[in-house]
């Protein structure tokens, strides 16, 4: 068998078709190289291998049978903040240890009816509010191209295990861009898809309009395939929409010519990091010399949007996390002498620091006398910011921009300075607040070796264009 660094998703459904290794032996090879690199990278925050290989030895037998499953005994990896029935969901905080799920969210009994093995519950930012999984109270996940550097958040867990060559393939969720930068500083693959393309049913809120799930692949293939098992109607979600699900397969004919390719200005900043832009820069002359059609536009309302998002998402995440009181959901203090003592003191001693901080800072802008000051001029701002990408898509079929302004950093570098955290999302937060579906994928190494994305942006429901162009840049870009 393939070294299971180097097995994708793809050749992992291929080789289990074509019997050239059996789903025992993927669980054995994995659950091997999870004991031997983990305890370096720190991706993981549960893995069973003994239930792992049980699972792959009912999928063996199921494959026996006659079944033919598309991810029959496939393991995947998942953020701990998506509900596996009978595995701890934890969200990576003090306030939910011990906590063992009870049901399955519909992305992972979409999942488990295709076949899948899941193999793994991966490190994130507590209640994934980070950009690091600094934020995480359990642990600490280091990049696998740099054990002194971040691997993103807050995702950062899945991102770090599919780079790191622990895990085939893994979910993750995006608030504001916490597939995406980790993708991009770990030098994998991860979408974003429109908001109301796939269901949250069963994945812990943040933000209730911006939160979605999505797949961290090694392959542009890998995450189509996988997203195309994700998404769908869920009558037990209403934010998704009745719209129909392509094969994304489909899309990747790995042709590029003729599209056209918006380029925001607003993206194109002094502030980033000069080895980012020159590297976006070289990705975006790849592709023109293929025959793209380079259209250079504007997104006026960008600067807007960093402080949109962290009102808007933080006066959301007041709302959800409010139910964890000690009552009924989450940490409960010892010997509290009064009700307020309860609530004080269990949230004081569940929630991290971050956490925390957004909480306030939601509370007082959904507070008598700020909220129309704040929280109702964001949502004036947002729809602006959603404008300027449905004019943008007139001109343009995708957008390529950069998918952070930096390469990972140090660990510890933003620990202290939130706002230098907050502005690393610069590039990913529009296009949640518009509720579009983007990609990013590896385009190149700093000189020190470390990853670099680029992030494809489509219109909502435009997830084929996405796919059509990232494929072609994959391609492209050789990476």
């Amino acid at each position: 068998m393939e070294d299971i660094g180097k097995i994708t998703l793809t050749s992992a459904i291929k080789g289990l078709r074509a019997g050239d290794f059996s789903a025992v032996e993927l669980a054995v090879a994995l659950s091997e190289a999870v004991a031997r690199e983990d305890t370096r990278l720190g991706a993981y925050l549960h893995f069973d291998a003994e239930a792992v290989q049980n699972a792959a030895e009912r999928a063996d037998k199921e494959r026996r049978a006659g079944s033919d499953a598309p991810l029959l005994g496939v393991p995947l990896a998942v953020k701990d903040i998506i509900n596996v029935k009978g595995e701890p969901c934890g969200c990576a905080s003090k306030q939910l240890v011990g906590y063992t799920a009870l049901f399955d969210a519909t992305v992972t009994a979409r999942l488990r009816s295709s076949g899948a093995i899941f193999a793994g519950r991966t490190n994130m930012d507590e209640f994934a509010m980070g950009s690091s999984t600094e934020n995480s109270a359990l642990k600490i996940t280091r990049n696998p191209h740099d054990h002194e550097r971040v691997p993103g958040g807050s995702s950062g867990g899945s991102a770090a295990a599919v780079a790191g060559g622990i895990a085939i393939a893994a979910l993750g969720t995006d608030t504001g861009g916490s597939i995406r930068q980790p993708a991009s500083f770990c030098g994998c693959v991860g979408v974003k898809p429109s908001y109301g393309r796939v269901s949250r049913y069963g994945v812990t809120a943040y933000a209730s309009s911006l939160d979605q799930v999505g797949p961290l692949t090694r392959t542009v293939g890998d995450a189509a395939l996988l997203l195309r098992e994700l998404a769908g109607l869920d009558r037990r979600d209403g934010t998704t929409l009745d719209v129909a699900v392509p094969d994304y397969t489909r899309a990747l004919n790995g042709e590029i010519k003729g599209l056209r390719i918006g380029l925001p200005r607003e993206y194109y900043i002094k502030g980033a990091d000069p080895e980012v832009t020159e590297r976006v820069r070289a990705a975006v002359d790849r592709c023109a010399a293929e025959g793209a059609e380079i259209v250079e536009l504007s997104l006026p309302h960008t600067e807007y949007a960093i402080a949109v998002y962290y009102i808007l998402a933080t006066a959301e995440a007041s709302a959800n996390l409010a139910r964890f009181d000690g009552v009924r959901y989450g940490h409960r203090t010892a010997n509290p002498e009064t009700v307020f003592d309860l609530y004080a003191r269990s949230r004081a001693e569940g929630f991290g620091t971050e956490v925390k901080r957004r909480i306030i800072l939601g509370t007082y802008v959904l507070s008598s006398g700020y909220y129309d000051a704040y929280y109702g001029r964001a949502q004036k701002a947002r729809t602006l910011i959603r404008d300027d990408f449905t004019q943008a898509f007139e001109k343009c079929d995708v957008l390529l921009t950069p998918a952070a302004p930096t390469a990972a950093y140090r660990i510890g570098e933003t620990a202290h300075d939130p706002l230098r955290m907050y502005l690393g999302d610069v590039f990913t937060v529009p296009a949640s607040l518009a509720g579009i579906c983007g990609i990013a994928l590896p385009c190149g190494s700093t000189a020190e070796g470390l990853p670099v994305g680029v992030q494809v942006l489509g219109p909502a429901f435009g997830e084929e264009a996405l796919f059509r162009a990232a494929g072609a840049m994959e391609r492209i870009f050789e990476v």
